[in-house]
């Protein structure tokens, strides 16, 4: 039929995907998206839009497809707030073990280039990193977090959790990866000691 795709449209946006999280906005040309994708440029402009727009599709697609690993990972009952942390970062622990995937995080690496975005780019990531944000305060509240506690926790496991992104893509080994994440899990018990939730029905 005239004008029918002769490609995969979702395996070629996966590719896309990898191109950005491998090399960063920045760093990932049209000729490093058309050899990723293999996709003439044609097509690829054709398919998704520029180069900005590939990006925040991209994006979206790291989305769909971690996110929900974080929310069925903190959706179940954790006994307290450091086994919270810990369910948090083993998807990170997890995905950084794939290697079927590029190193690191698209979010981490596409934060760490702010200025190369767009401003609807420069949305999509702060946007996420908030929803990562606020579904870690829920999680860390329903196990027993005050909410200070919970807000203070939320931010540094988010932080532990970019931190893993980025230690490997610097080499850094499983094991060590492993050791930040025990060890962040250790300090939440510490900020806040193993209690049981307060009960919400009546007394």
């Amino acid at each position: 039929m005239a004008g029918r795709k002769q490609f995969d449209v979702d395996e070629a946006l996966r590719r896309a995907m990898h191109v950005f999280w491998r090399w960063g906005y920045s760093e990932a040309s049209i000729d490093r998206l058309t050899e990723g994708t293999g996709l003439g440029r044609g097509s690829l402009y054709a398919t998704f839009g520029d180069k900005s727009t590939l990006f925040r599709k991209s994006l979206q697609r790291y989305a769909q497809t971690y996110h929900p690993q974080y929310e069925q990972a903190l959706s179940r009952p954790h006994p307290s707030p450091s086994a919270v942390v810990a369910a948090f970062l083993q998807v990170a622990l997890n995905r950084i073990a794939d290697p079927t995937v590029p190193d690191g995080c698209l979010l981490t690496v596409s934060a760490t280039q702010f200025p190369a975005l767009d401003a609807e780019g420069r949305a999509m990531v702060r946007a996420m990193i908030d929803g990562l944000r606020a579904m870690l305060e829920q999680a860390l509240l329903a196990a027993g977090a005050g909410e200070q506690e919970a807000a203070e926790l939320a931010l540094c496991t988010l932080a532990t959790n970019k931190s893993l992104a980025v230690l490997s893509r610097a080499g850094f080994s499983g094991e060590d990866l492993a050791t930040v994440a025990a060890a962040a899990a250790k300090n939440a018990k510490a900020v806040v000691p193993n209690r049981p939730a307060e009960p919400s029905g009546p007394r």
